[in-house]
């Protein structure tokens, strides 16, 4: 008996450890719990369903973002590139490749907070309507301080930043006329 209370002790402090600290990930970041991960995509697809997970209302809770409905539309974030690397405002950074089939949708830089770290004389985000596309198709916008011709989305400082990408309208969840696979990629250019 003398060797019960000092391991049930470890053991109670081991799994208040372990229970803590997944709470404070998964409210946090959580894309390995409550959110999914395409490449360098994250989204909630449950948080505009009529029923969210509970890891899915903690998060919302917490203020992180405002979800659409599930019938309006779906937002996706992406706060690495292609290499993992966390994106860095002071990088230039080309977006490229293929887009979900939406009715419409933007695309624009924030911080960590979701504030816009885009110059105020500048563009705030680009649209699908508005956008110069490739003859196949595709797109390609460029992220960064550098002016750049073509699609740009001009952004300042020397923070961490995230893109949101917000497809309004979009069969994604449907389960038809679209491909969450066909998410565009994030390369970094230069520094």
């Amino acid at each position: 008996m003398k060797n019960f209370t000092p391991k049930f002790l470890i053991f109670l402090l081991s799994a208040l450890i372990v229970g803590l600290g997944l709470t404070y990930y998964s409210l946090n970041d959580g894309r390995f719990i409550g959110a999914y991960q395409w490449g360098s995509w994250s989204a909630w697809l449950k948080a505009g369903s009529p029923k969210p997970d509970p890891y899915t209302k903690a998060f919302l809770a917490l203020g992180h973002s405002v979800q659409l409905g599930r019938g309006e539309g779906i937002q996706f974030i992406a706060q690495r590139d292609e290499n993992g690397d966390l994106l860095m405002r002071n990088c230039n950074y080309i977006l490229k490749g293929d887009t979900p089939v939406a009715a419409f949708w933007t695309l624009r830089a924030t911080s960590f907070e979701g504030n816009s770290v885009t110059p105020n004389n500048a563009k705030q985000n680009i649209h699908s309507s508005r956008l110069a596309r490739n003859n196949d198709g595709t797109i390609t916008i460029f992220i960064g301080p550098k002016n750049r011709t073509g699609n740009w989305l001009e952004i300042h400082g020397k923070d961490l930043f995230e893109i949101v990408l917000t497809f309004y309208d979009a069969p994604i969840l449907a389960g038809f006329g679209g491909n969450i696979e066909q998410m565009p990629s994030i390369i970094k250019e230069s520094c």
